[in-house]
């Protein structure tokens, strides 16, 4: 009998708290038609903010080195910037005029990513300058302009339609900009309770090896939260598959929560 092979190695790190300070609703997110230009589309969405800052729409944009992005077509659509105030679940409405006409493109092209899926059909940048904080970390120096650091979150999404049914906007990525350094946000299942759940599988606060330490380790790249950090690194010397899906392990990701934000 031939002996079954060891386990490959799976990396086990400890999750880096980063500092969101402006956040789109992604499921807010909608295209409405412009009531004073009919052939036209407005973006709306609900959003977050620290900090005064801006928000730029783009149709159609790439994404180039430091997060900057360009315009594909920039005779269909000229980039819409907005400035707005700090404030916490604010609605945002383009102005009337200030619309796409979407009848220019084909529902096929709305519908989806370039195939290098660097170039997306919406693209929403909101982003701030945050003031340098002082030794202490409690206090914000007020400072000149040029001593802000920018943070900007990207929302990439699609385009879709049905018949004659609206337009409807399907969120495919979001990516934080922060000190010059690119985070792509996912979703990491069973870290709360309202969370997408598999056939409710992991869906409590335990850990399903041992059932009774709290869970805090996620499982890459199927992202189900389902591990306390003990039973984790057994796991890791025993089997490559993720308990909940079985999908092979390639990464281990402790994850530090605040059980008051739940």
């Amino acid at each position: 009998m031939v002996a079954a092979p060891p386990p490959v190695y799976v990396e086990h790190q400890q999750a880096k708290k980063v500092k969101n300070h402006v956040n789109l609703h992604k499921d807010s997110l909608r295209v409405e038609v412009d009531e004073e230009n009919e052939d036209c589309y407005l973006v709306s969405f609900v959003f977050d903010a620290m900090f005064d800052g801006s928000i730029t729409i783009y149709y159609f944009a790439k994404e180039e080195p430091n997060c900057k992005f360009v315009p594909v077509y920039p005779e269909a659509f000229v980039p819409v910037k907005v400035p707005f105030q700090k404030g916490h679940a604010q609605r945002f409405k383009q102005s009337s005029g200030t619309g796409i006409d979407l009848g220019f493109f084909e529902l096929d092209t709305l519908s989806k990513p370039s195939s290098g899926e660097d170039v997306y059909p919406l693209v929403i940048c909101a982003e701030i300058n945050v003031p340098l904080i002082s030794p202490d970390e409690h206090h914000y120096i007020p400072l000149p302009n040029t001593a802000t650091t920018p943070h900007m979150q990207i929302t990439q999404a699609v385009l879709e339609k049905n018949n004659d049914n609206p337009f409807k906007v399907k969120v495919m990525r979001q990516i934080l900009w922060i000190d010059g350094v690119r985070y792509e946000l996912r979703e990491i299942y069973g870290i709360s309770q309202s969370e997408e759940k598999f056939d409710d599988a992991g869906s409590g606060e335990e850990c399903v090896i041992c059932l009774t330490e709290p869970k805090n380790t996620a499982v890459l790249p199927c992202r189900h939260m389902c591990l306390c950090s003990e039973c984790a690194k057994a796991l890791r010397d025993q089997s490559n598959k993720c308990p909940i899906c079985r999908q092979p392990i390639e990464e281990l990701m402790e994850i530090k929560i605040n059980t008051n934000d739940r």
